[in-house]
């Protein structure tokens, strides 16, 4: 599933592409019957919140983007081709389009609706109002591993799974280690430091978690995927201390650490 940074450079694209002028909408696909009250629109502006995608049109409607495990987006010059597969939306500009595919949200809401969506969500770390103060009141009361709560959309909305575990191995923090034991220091280098990380993914357009002087060694886990500390890297040499990396299963989602230096 794409983590915030992802959502948040789309927001950026569609904003350059689309924004101040009238677009085509269309659902080739067909599933997406709103899309002829949008056809001919202003579009407005885009904006996120963890990764929930919003695109605003003028008179108030507003389409609800969340990509999912599935969901992408293409994009093309114009005269885009003809349609391939399971377009769920199209949109079309001056000089871009974009095809939107297997999302697991994207239908038409108001400014109440996703207000609604909001109030669901803890901050966004890159969003210029994100209050750090409202995550760590409820981590550091809570009874609930750090590993789980860092995946929380309702405590930080963004983080996936690969920003969760390389975070922990980059503070030395144990996934399994309560909330409650993790110290307000700690948490507040982490979030500064996760900020820090998901700006990169904004600008570079990829996740890059390994510090310079540990960037060597074994590859990425995947072709065109990052080199990681410890995610999917299981069993694995640490690259810092050669200790085996370990991995188990945290609420339904794999974690990966480093029991030496995560110790």
């Amino acid at each position: 599933m794409p983590e915030g940074h992802t959502l948040h450079r789309l927001a950026r694209l569609h904003q350059r592409r689309f924004a101040g002028a009238p677009v085509a909408v269309s659902s080739p696909q067909g599933r997406f019957a709103d899309a002829t009250m949008l056809n001919g629109r202003l579009f407005t502006r885009a904006s996120v919140w963890g990764k929930h995608l919003f695109h605003h049109y003028d008179g108030g409607p507003i389409v609800h983007i969340h990509l999912g495990l599935y969901g992408t987006f293409t994009e093309a010059p114009v005269p885009m081709p003809l349609p391939v597969g399971q377009v769920r939306m199209r949109v079309v500009g001056a000089e871009y389009g974009t095809d939107l595919r297997g999302p697991t949200a994207c239908d038409v809401i108001d400014e109440a609706q996703v207000a609604t969506i909001v109030a669901r969500l803890g901050p966004d770390p890159l969003r210029r109002d994100a209050d750090p103060a409202l995550p760590w009141e409820r981590i550091s009361k809570s009874r609930k591993t750090i590993g789980a709560l860092l995946m929380d959309q309702s405590v930080i909305a963004g983080v996936g799974n690969v920003y969760r575990s390389e975070l922990l191995f980059r503070h030395h923090i144990d996934p399994f280690r309560l909330g409650r034991d993790v110290s307000e220091a700690e948490f507040a280098d982490a979030w500064t430091d996760l900020v820090a990380l998901m700006k990169v993914g904004v600008r570079r357009g990829k996740i890059v978690v390994v510090r310079p002087e540990h960037d060597h060694g074994a590859p990425s886990y995947a072709p065109n995927r990052p080199r990681t500390y410890v995610y999917r890297r299981a069993g694995e040499p640490c690259r810092v201390c050669a200790t085996p990396v370990r991995t188990a299963v945290l609420e339904a989602r794999n974690v990966f650490w480093c029991p030496t230096c995560q110790g």
